[in-house]
């Protein structure tokens, strides 16, 4: 990464605290990372919040070997969580997340102001690219209608050119969230540009094709990985070696939940594209996204489904029916209000 992306980077680390944070003076805002993760990111993002007043906290760990309730027994949970319950502010930079994980669950159910932002395996590259270059006014009015569009849908279908073919009824007791980005209110936030939902989980059925990443446990993906779905359950999973590498990582959990698909999600973040890096990858424009595994309380309120683990994957350029109406064809919005929108944030 050229060292002249220090300047960048240090407007994308104001944009993270100032503007989607919105650090007061004296708030106390944890940042956590593992081994893995950036440390140039860490730094900046220090240092834009004690810029701003607040009072950084940065926790270093080592990286632990699964992500969510999977890396539970590699944490300090007792010290983690009761850090956590104290903090103000939380942006999570670990490469292994700790989304869904114990201390997560309970930091998030007990720390009522508690404001956390999901940015794991966040780099340089990335946070100039998906944070720093974003106009967050636009893209908010732009997901914030697809959203609006999507749960006022009953039925949906979803085609991607890679043989995908899955439809699916929306539960109106399930939140569609908008994730625009910003912190700035108490809860678990993610990073701009998607837009994500637990549909009616029996009714989801047909063929989901990630072509995308996978992770865990793959990362990029040489070949497609094939999925039967009949009532939200993964019956049949066909491909190559990734698709033989993926199912044996569902088993090795000996958990139902594991083979439940858990989300969707449309990517749409103008500066993300794919790089195996999942939080990236799920924004990726025009990209869907599925969750298999870990259902967490912001998708089902108010438990969510608990399973040991959770593997986001990609399936790209896909089309999407909302009750029988195109809006997106191959990745490329055809709904004529979105459409402008996507004009002024420089995509087709």
């Amino acid at each position: 990464m050229p060292e002249l992306y220090e300047y960048e980077l240090g407007k994308a680390a104001d944009i993270l605290t100032r503007e989607l944070f919105r650090l007061q003076e004296g708030e106390t805002f944890v940042i956590t990372a593992d081994t893995e993760s950036d440390p140039r990111v860490v730094d900046a993002t220090a240092r834009a919040a004690f810029s701003c007043g607040a009072k950084p906290l940065v926790v270093w760990i080592p990286a632990p070997l699964g992500v969510g309730k999977a890396a539970d027994p590699m944490l300090p949970q007792g010290a983690l969580t009761a850090l956590l319950k104290e903090a103000d502010a939380w942006v999570e930079f670990n490469n292994q997340w700790l989304l869904y994980s114990t201390p997560y669950d309970i930091a998030v159910k007990e720390n009522k102001k508690l404001r956390h932002l999901c940015l794991v395996g966040m780099n340089v590259d990335m946070m100039v690219r998906c944070i720093g270059r974003v106009n967050y006014p636009v893209l908010k009015e732009f997901e914030e209608r697809l959203a609006d569009m999507t749960r006022n849908a009953k039925h949906v279908r979803m085609t991607t050119p890679a043989g995908e073919d899955v439809e699916f009824e929306n539960d109106p007791n399930h939140p569609v969230n908008c994730e625009l980005g910003y912190a700035d209110t108490p809860g678990s936030h993610m990073m701009s540009g998607q837009v994500a939902w637990s549909p009616k989980l029996d009714s989801i059925n047909g063929v989901i094709v990630f072509d995308g990443s996978v992770v865990p446990p793959i990362g990029l993906l040489r070949e497609p990985i094939r999925l039967t779905v009949e009532k939200g359950k993964i019956v049949k999973v066909e491909g190559g070696k990734e698709a033989v590498e993926f199912e044996s990582w569902l088993r090795s959990f000996n958990h139902p939940q594991m083979f439940q698909m858990a989300h969707v999600c449309y990517g749409f973040n103008p500066g993300a594209k794919l790089t195996g890096d999942i939080l990236e990858d799920e924004r990726v424009w025009g990209c869907t996204e599925w969750g298999v595994g870990n259902i967490g309380a912001i998708l089902i309120p108010p438990d969510g489904i608990p399973a040991p683990s959770h593997s986001d994957g990609i399936c790209l350029n896909t089309s999407v029916w909302l009750d029988g109406k195109l809006i997106i064809d191959k990745g490329r919005v055809v709904d004529e209000e979105l459409k402008k929108l996507a004009a002024l944030l420089g995509k087709e």
